[in-house]
């Protein structure tokens, strides 16, 4: 009997926390199900000449079975996702874990499922977004303007930048990262690992720590392909993502103190926001948060208390 193809594929690089992860997905799978199926990592489609958009494509025409990609990608047809657009709404890491391991999880769970050609499968942690520039020190929303900042491909975080002056320009990770050394984008925001790992450092001399967003990507498998296999291989697919899941989310959460200590402190100045100046920034965005907070199923905000 031919084995089971399971290729999943991501955008990043080796040593990155979702590539660990998916390593860790495959690992699992093997150990469960041994020559019953074939485990094929595409870890980077970027080096492949695609797009990090291409990817939810890629799974739903069965090229890949599974892939991760950030939740920003699904927000028309889940507009729940929405709530993890917005800025300055996530506190901590304890919030939004025990958040999507009740009731909030369930929701993005089901809303997938109904809405979409996928199974989510897990919700890894992209991390606290920060901002980095080449222009100057970055301690204040006055300090934002006119500053071109390449963005996700996301409404909402155009809205946010754009209230805090910044002039966003969406791009696919691909075009950044191929970007990133000219004047296209003079700013953007990411978490540290991505800030480090795509050598953003190299061209931005200023990183702020202002951590406002946290992302999340999302672990989906085509629905189709899933309801097709076995129960077996299914059972060992559920396992295999709560694994790796668990083990992104500790690996991300862990990497941020790493992350600091590796940039140069001649080459890099780090700039830490005091509760005043965080305050201001918090304050320049609220007018668009309370837009969708009336907009929005006001349970939303409740299960991130």
């Amino acid at each position: 009997m031919k084995p089971i193809v399971i290729k999943l594929g991501g955008y990043q690089k080796p040593a990155s926390v979702h590539t660990r992860a998916a390593v860790r997905f495959g690992q699992v799978l093997e150990q469960k199900l041994g020559d019953q199926i074939r485990f094929e990592l595409v870890g980077d489609v970027l080096a492949l000449g695609r797009k990090s958009g291409d990817l939810p494509r890629m799974v739903e025409s069965g090229e890949l079975s599974l892939c991760y990609i950030s939740t920003v990608r699904f927000t028309s047809a889940v507009p729940e996702f929405k709530l993890l657009e917005l800025p300055f709404v996530v506190p901590d890491r304890a919030t939004i874990s025990r958040a999507l391991a009740g009731e909030l999880g369930d929701l993005y769970r089901n809303r997938m499922r109904d809405a979409t050609p996928f199974r989510l499968l897990g919700l890894w942690d992209n991390g606290f977004r920060h901002l980095s520039n080449k222009v100057r020190p970055i301690r204040t929303p006055e300090d934002c303007r006119g500053i071109r900042i390449r963005t996700q491909m996301s409404e909402l975080h155009g809205e946010a930048f754009r209230a805090l002056g910044f002039e966003p320009i969406p791009a696919d990770v691909k075009e950044f990262v191929e970007e990133i050394g000219t004047d296209r984008f003079q700013g953007q925001d990411n978490p540290l690992t991505n800030i480090f790992n795509f050598g953003v450092h190299h061209h931005h001399r200023y990183i702020t720590l202002s951590g406002h967003f946290f992302g999340m990507s999302a672990l989906i498998c085509n629905a189709a392909h899933y309801d097709s296999w076995p129960p077996a291989v299914q059972s060992a697919v559920e396992a295999a993502a709560v694994e790796a899941t668990a083990l992104q989310r500790q690996l991300a959460a862990a990497e941020d103190a790493e992350i600091l200590t590796q940039f140069d402190p001649d080459q890099t100045d780090i700039v830490s926001l005091n509760d005043a100046e965080r305050a201001a920034f918090v304050q320049a965005v609220e007018p668009m948060r309370a837009k969708y907070r009336r907009e929005m199923n006001s349970r939303l905000f409740e299960l991130l208390r």
